[in-house]
């Protein structure tokens, strides 16, 4: 079937026409274009003499062809990489969909020519051209590629050079530090996809016939199969290598950390590595220097817990305690925390395990249990530096728990973290541990428990009705004044990988001891802190703040319920 070019078509006369821009509007862009060599639709749009959408559906109609939002359109990863990444990103193209004459194909600049018979000289396919929004094109390449077929293509490439036999790859890997060499090739590509996604952590975990590669996402884990199980073992190695490992060692758990630049982005990355039946699986966890540069007014807290956390932190002593699961953003409160008191006047140390973040003017050592220095040692030393602020990185025991709380009676800020479930049964834990309640009330300021939620994306999110199942969980839940009239849900779409979800936020509660809270700690009376803490006027608990952000649409009621589920 013959294919019909597209239509030359002069966009400015033809805008003029239509009473778009005007003619010294015109004039002036195409002097800028003269001397910029840039596209004279993309001068008007950057210059605001026209919107990108009425530009392109103006195009749509003047040339005969179909205008597709690319924000909603599912594409298929196997038709769209017939073409190849080089040709997408040259011609600012991408294919659509396959159609019984030939393929669908979106061009940011349907109008040029050249592009266009390019493109039909590499695809040996009949075309139509759609007219597409060149922001929307470059986002999709950047999605749908995600050197999908270069990680398959150097998978199989290590695998062809090892042979059945050769489990022992220290040798192999010690002599591939050049930048070609496949394996090395290989854990490029794989940061990159990872830091791209945003991914918080990499799992290699070597199966019985494959290996899987594993992204987690937004709290969610994203899986990638590979036939080719044998480079396991070639990527552990290597790995290992990079963060001072013994490779030679494959029996026992091993860890450590090295940092890496993925395309002007300092990742810090911590890993770990564990004997499994199918042999060594590595956990990677991404760390991110900017993320040390939260402030407080980032994080997403309601206003009243925000007030009442600064008041707390800038009191000059008492224990001030985050508390919730692994994963649930502790870190980045506290470094946030930090930032914030980080001034010439205050000194602060840091005793972590490891040390995520660094920070400027921040005395951060981390414990070293193989050696002697745990927390509880490292601790004890550090109240000999005259600290102002202390930030222990978690309170595991009753050693450490002992010091901390008389570091905070003795005129110091401390500041650490607990695996509990919530506020309220964070004090009585400190008690399980072993620690006296008497010191426990009179040291604990106030606590925080929170938790992360996924975002419903922008792009998809339409108004959801709850099911009878939601419903009788809005009716059940207690102290609860008003619920929200509408909620919402995301349909999926390109932009969110078509999960209906886009990056996570905080969701917060604080308690504040106040003298009826220290009293009933005092006698280590559980039943009544609990019933002190619920009838507390300023603590509202997690869920709480969890359905205001599903009532304002940020996340959805799954989320909420989620979160219910953790907690209850």
């Amino acid at each position: 079937m013959a294919m019909t070019a597209p239509k030359k078509v002069r966009i400015g006369d033809l805008l003029v026409e239509h009473r778009i821009i005007s003619e010294s509007q015109l004039s002036a862009a195409l002097a800028e274009q003269k001397k910029s060599g840039r596209k004279l639709g993309r001068v008007l749009i950057d210059h605001g003499y026209v919107q990108e959408d009425a530009l392109l559906k103006l195009l749509s109609e003047q040339l005969d062809m179909p205008y597709i939002d690319l924000g909603t359109f599912e594409l298929n990863p196997s038709v769209v990489q017939r073409l190849p990444e080089t040709f997408a990103r040259r011609y600012r193209a991408l294919v659509l969909k396959e159609t019984p004459t030939g393929l669908l194909v979106g061009m940011g600049d349907p109008t040029d020519i050249f592009a266009f018979d390019e493109l039909a000289r590499v695809l040996k396919r009949p075309l139509t051209l759609a007219v597409v929004k060149e922001s929307d094109l470059l986002h999709a390449i950047d999605q749908m590629y995600e050197h999908g077929a270069q990680i398959r293509n150097l998978a199989s490439e290590i695998g062809q050079d090892l042979s059945e036999n050769a489990f022992d790859l220290g040798n192999l890997t010690a002599e591939s530090s050049q930048s070609d060499a496949p394996v090395v090739k290989l854990l490029q590509t794989i940061f990159e996809d990872a830091v791209r996604a945003k991914a918080s952590d990499i799992h290699i975990e070597p199966d019985e016939d494959v290996l899987r590669i594993r992204r987690r996402v937004d709290g969610v884990l994203h899986e990638q199969v590979m036939d080719e199980k044998r480079i396991a073992a070639a990527l552990v190695s290597r790995l290992k290598l990079m963060a001072g490992g013994d490779i030679s060692e494959r029996r026992k758990p091993q860890d450590g950390r090295f940092t890496l630049k993925v395309k002007d982005t300092q990742i810090d990355v911590r890993m770990a590595t564990v004997p499994t039946q199918n042999g060594e699986a590595a956990v990677l966890r991404l760390l991110d220097q900017d993320a040390g540069r939260f402030n407080l007014d980032d994080l997403g807290m309601p206003a009243a817990v925000l007030t009442s956390f600064r008041r707390q932190i800038h009191k000059p002593h008492g224990l001030v305690l985050v508390t919730g699961p692994t994963g649930s953003g502790k870190t980045t409160t506290l470094y946030a925390a930090l930032g914030e008191l980080n001034r010439p006047q205050k000194k602060i140390i840091t005793v972590e395990d490891p040390v995520e973040i660094q920070m400027s003017r921040v005395n951060q050592v981390q414990v070293n249990p193989k050696i002697g220095l745990g927390f509880a040692e490292v601790l004890r030393t550090t109240l000999r530096l005259d600290p102002d602020i202390i930030l222990v990185g978690e309170i595991r025991d009753q050693e450490t728990g002992e010091i901390a709380l008389r570091a905070s009676l003795t005129g110091h800020l401390v500041m650490s973290t607990l695996h509990t479930n919530d506020a309220v049964s964070s004090a009585i834990r400190l008690i399980d541990m072993g620690l006296e309640p008497y010191l426990v009330a009179s040291s604990v300021s106030a606590i925080v428990a929170q938790r992360l939620v996924r975002t419903l994306c922008e792009s998809c999110r339409n108004e959801h009705t709850p099911t009878a199942a939601e419903h009788a969980w809005l009716q059940a839940l207690e102290g609860r004044d008003t619920t929200p009239a509408v909620f919402y849900e995301g349909a999926g779409c390109n932009k969110c990988n078509h999960t209906g979800y886009r990056g996570r936020t905080g969701v917060y509660e604080i308690l504040e001891l106040t003298p009826d809270l220290i009293d009933a700690l005092r006698q280590n009376d559980q039943s009544a802190f609990e019933r002190i803490s619920s009838a507390e006027s300023r603590y509202r608990p997690l869920v709480h703040h969890a359905l205001d952000l599903a009532g304002a649409g940020q996340t959805s009621l799954e989320e909420a319920m989620r979160l219910t589920g953790w907690i209850e």
